[in-house]
């Protein structure tokens, strides 16, 4: 048998671990949580010729954790910007958070080597040194302009110029208009959502087209065109409910 503990302080991050591996992990894996002394342990247990699929799934998950609640972190206690609508200050965030991700998990993946035990916060303090500068000199452009920032076109500039240059996860995305908020599809899947939901959505997946239906122009439709500009495609009058009945 090849044993593994996962060891972290957080519990928002050892949730998230555990019910990402209880959902992946199948066949004769064992996977159990606890907690001792404010330490959430999770501890695995396989046969030797299912190592290699467990710590496959261990190194994305963990990669995912870091990408994700860590650099949320990060960013709530470094960044300072200039005040803007609630909507505006999602996206800019979500951005920074997928800004040159692919450099993000190379750093992580060069520096992660799963042996029998991994204490998260540890090795994010001391082996990740160089993604948190490299997080860092993000925030110091973003710190440094914030006066500049404080107009909305200098503002939707820079959020434009990020959402630019994200990585394209998805080829084309339908958003439709619903009367509570909105549904997206991407692969055949329904996901309902309210406005800044879908904001962070779009700038997650980045898709390179997306058709947006709706009855009328509103604010959310005003900024999605401005920081997607040709990327998306508006259609007017041609709400969900239509379109399906």
């Amino acid at each position: 048998m090849w044993e593994f503990c996962l060891s972290t302080y957080r519990l928002d991050v050892a949730r998230s671990i555990f019910q990402s591996m209880k959902e992946e992990l199948g066949g004769q894996t064992v996977l159990t949580c606890y907690e001792k002394y404010g330490v959430f342990n999770i501890m695995f247990a396989c046969p030797m010729e299912e190592k290699n699929r467990l710590t496959n799934i261990l190194e994305k998950n963990i990669i995912k954790v870091i990408c994700s609640h860590y650099k949320d972190g990060f960013l709530k206690e470094n960044l300072c910007l200039p005040s803007h609508e609630k909507i505006s200050l999602t996206a800019f965030k979500k951005a920074l958070m997928n800004f040159d991700r692919e450099t993000d998990l190379f750093i992580i993946s060069k520096n992660l080597e799963l042996k029998s035990t991994l204490n998260l916060d540890s090795f994010y303090d001391f082996k990740l040194k160089a993604l948190r500068d490299k997080w860092g000199e993000l925030v110091l452009l973003a710190n440094e302009n914030s006066d500049y920032l404080i107009g909305d076109d200098a503002f939707y500039d820079l959020l434009k110029f990020l959402v630019d240059n994200l990585e394209i996860k998805e080829n084309e995305i339908s958003v439709f208009e619903k009367e509570n908020g909105y549904s997206i599809m991407a692969d055949e899947c329904f996901e309902s959502l309210n406005n800044e939901a879908l904001v962070s959505t779009l700038i997650e997946l980045s898709p390179k087209k997306i058709n947006f239906y709706c009855d009328r122009e509103d604010a959310t439709v005003d900024f999605l065109t401005k920081i997607f500009s040709e990327r998306i495609k508006v259609n007017y009058n041609k709400s969900m409910e239509k379109i399906f009945s």
